[in-house]
């Protein structure tokens, strides 16, 4: 695949019924946003058709028996209106708008309306078979969220604040308020999302720095091959606009100049001195000839260091992205620079369980193997997710979803 044109990445969505009669929806999920929202009727900027499914699907509160739209009277909306993301004119109703980083926005107004669990869950493990759910009608959209290549029915946010998905299931006493994710990182795509905390013995946490709107960890270096970077402290701290969050929402990694530059001049400096270099598209790229057998014989580890000695090591394979050429390989970092904030997106994450814990204000890790089932913390209930669909969830606090991996073109 030739650099100029496209890269592979990809997108981990999942799916939920809401509404009475239920209707599908496939939905992107989003640590770095809060609102869960999906496409409304009218809508403008929508897409009408997707590259990445046969049919989009579009909420209509008016043909559903148990949906109501949120006005500005109503205690729901204030209990968000001082937040950025709504707003409340006298007299109507209670709208949103979402800014996300690349640029895209979407606007609407907020319905509740019913949640199905019974479509998502095999088994007895919430009190209830429905949920009311405070969820964002989208009637506008800018930008890349008009693209029909990588078009969904909607974002959840999981974020921190009280009107997100994760927020008001534990409210409602459905969910714990921890949740874990493993997204696999091959491309026969899949993954898990638990409703939950994941027991492996191998997590590690690290802290979540408190009165931040996103999951921001205290970064405080970069080591690679053992040698850690010079990078002036200043740029790790977290501020309103500064800082390393953790955003499944996002495909790449995004560094500060100040980190980036550095990450760049170190990996050159570690491999060898065949190894060509290039930079195309936003992209720094290596090319490395067919007669090598093991490209990751030739880049080095990166071990992002986090507070309470947490590391989160990246292999080669955790880093970089391959592109096919003429008797040669392509790899580009999986990296871009940006001005304030670092975001550490899914070609970071993948291959990996996370785990975000809000009851003990903390986030672990650990590689897996996303194939596999994942062990469910005794606290919160135990339970197993296998792959292919099929949930198997034993204790009534646990949820689980699964979550697809599809490369799309960008």
């Amino acid at each position: 695949m030739l650099l100029g044109r496209s890269v592979k990445v990809w997108l981990y969505y999942t799916t939920v019924h809401l509404g009475s009669p239920p209707r599908e929806f496939h939905v992107d999920i989003d640590t770095g946003s809060d609102i869960p929202w999906v496409n409304c009727v009218s809508c403008k900027g929508c897409p009408q058709t997707s590259g990445l499914l046969n049919k989009l699907n579009y909420f209509d509160p008016m043909n559903s028996s148990t949906s109501s739209i949120i006005t500005c009277l109503d205690h729901k909306c204030g209990s968000i209106v001082h937040s950025r993301n709504a707003a409340c004119p006298i007299n109507k109703y209670c709208s949103f708008e979402v800014q996300y980083v690349e640029g895209s926005m979407t606007s609407g107004y907020f319905v509740s309306d019913l949640l199905h669990l019974a479509n998502i869950v095999e088994g007895s493990v919430a009190p209830k078979s429905s949920v009311p759910l405070f969820f964002g009608c989208s009637n506008l959209r800018t930008e890349n969220l008009t693209s029909s290549e990588i078009a969904l029915d909607g974002i959840f946010g999981f974020g921190k604040h009280e009107v997100s998905f994760i927020s008001q299931l534990h409210s409602q006493g459905v969910a714990p308020k921890v949740f874990s994710h493993c997204l696999k990182g091959d491309i026969s795509g899949g993954g898990t999302l638990v409703l939950g905390e994941a027991a492996e013995p191998n997590i590690v946490y690290s802290p979540l720095i408190p009165k931040q709107s996103h999951y921001n960890l205290n970064l405080e270096s970069i080591t690679i091959n053992g040698q850690m970077l010079e990078i002036d402290p200043e740029v790790f701290k977290t501020s309103s606009n500064k800082g390393t969050s953790i955003d499944s929402g996002t495909t790449l990694a995004y560094f500060i100049e100040g980190v980036y530059n550095p990450i760049v001049d170190m990996i050159t400096r570690a491999i060898p001195q065949y190894v060509g270099t290039s930079d195309s598209n936003g992209f720094h790229c290596y090319l490395v000839t067919n007669s090598v057998l093991n490209f990751t014989d030739i880049f080095p580890a990166i071990s992002l260091n986090f507070a309470n000695h947490a590391s989160l090591v990246l292999r080669p394979q955790d880093y970089l992205l391959p592109f096919s050429m003429f008797n040669s390989e392509r790899w580009c970092l999986g990296f871009h620079k940006t001005r304030d904030t670092t975001i550490l997106g899914d070609i970071v994450l993948k291959d990996k369980i996370f785990v975000y814990d809000l009851a003990k204000q903390r986030i672990g890790w650990t590689n897996y193997n996303c194939s596999k089932p994942i062990n469910v913390s005794p606290s919160n209930g135990k339970g197993r997710s296998d792959k292919g669909g099929a949930l198997h969830l034993t204790l009534t606090v646990v949820l689980a979803l699964l979550t697809h991996m599809i490369p799309i073109l960008i």
